[in-house]
């Protein structure tokens, strides 16, 4: 591979190329479409998918279909007006209604870390290496809102810890980092559900120098040299709240953490601004997306302890 082409590829990350070329393969193979490929073909195959493939799924094809045009020097099909229009037409008729993660509660952590814990103090060598990764996972995934890919990207070298005193992370680059800068994010040392301390016990468990925070640990106790995918990390919270008899186990994810968090923060007062920054978002509505508002019907219900709805000139 020459310089030029090794740059280029590391320009598109891999999930990108892997779904690209999933993109390519089912407009190719399994629809029996040609390549290069027509305005016309490809508005076709939008609408014979508009009734199988949700609309993120068919914006997904047509990013790879572009992205293949592009790369071999072909007109791209996908920027042509009735191709726009035809997707548009899709989305009318085929609405789809935005799935949220259910948000990790403060008592719910709680439950996770307490489990965790007897975990550590009775388990065999390989639970108790497990819970005390899983614990550090949690709880940093929590107070710093980080994503599932954000976490797993996490090494020993770019994070600074003082028990007692916080955490400082470098991740060199996330989903929002365009420029891939990289970020520096803050941690809080805490009395109860500290991730400074959750971090350290686990690092010296694991006898952590450098490489990777958070691995794959198989059963005997044998830690990966490879970080943890982003979706092994969705299966581990989801296994987890499981064992703890979290309610609603099955409806949580890496995003729950996030949204948790999020939700944690606006009912402690946070301000919009302070919660962007701490966070890492950008623009308002990627904030409002993550944090659960309380009902004020529901909380006017509760204070008054009778069932009756606010009038206008209540206060």
């Amino acid at each position: 591979m020459t310089d030029v082409n090794r740059y280029l590829q590391a320009a598109t990350r891999e999930n990108t190329r892997i779904s690209y070329r999933a993109a390519v393969e089912h407009f190719e193979n399994q629809w029996g479409g040609f390549l290069p490929a027509t305005a016309d073909s490809v508005a076709r195959y939008l609408v014979d998918h508009a009734n199988t493939l949700s609309v993120n799924t068919l914006r997904q094809r047509l990013s790879g279909l572009a992205a293949w045009h592009i790369d071999q020097g072909f007109p791209d099909p996908t920027k042509a007006p009735h191709v726009k229009k035809v997707l548009k037409g899709i989305v009318e008729l085929h609405p789809v209604v935005q799935k949220q993660a259910k948000p990790i509660q403060l008592e719910q952590l709680t439950q996770l870390v307490n489990c965790f814990n007897r975990l550590i103090n009775n388990g065999s060598q390989p639970e108790i290496l497990q819970a005390t990764r899983d614990k550090a996972l949690l709880l940093i995934g929590f107070w710093r809102a980080f994503r599932s890919d954000e976490l797993a990207r996490l090494c020993v070298e770019h994070i600074q810890a003082d028990a007692g005193k916080g955490m400082e992370f470098f991740v060199p680059r996330s989903k929002g980092d365009h420029s891939r800068l990289g970020r520096r994010y803050k941690a809080p040392a805490l009395k109860r559900l500290c991730p400074v301390e959750a971090y350290l016990d686990w690092v010296s468990a694991a006898q952590l120098k450098s490489g990777p925070v958070f691995r794959s640990i198989n059963r005997w106790g044998h830690l990966s040299d490879e970080a943890l995918h982003p979706a092994s990390i969705i299966g581990i919270i989801k296994r987890c709240s499981a064992r703890a008899e979290v309610e609603e186990a099955h409806l949580l994810s890496s995003h729950s953490l996030r949204r948790g968090f999020a939700t944690w923060a606006n009912s402690q007062g946070w301000d919009t601004k302070s919660l962007m920054e701490y966070v890492g978002w950008k623009e308002v509505k990627s904030a409002m997306r993550y944090i659960d508002v309380a009902d004020p019907f529901s909380e006017q219900l509760r204070s008054d302890g009778r069932s009756r709805i606010p009038r206008s000139n209540d206060h």
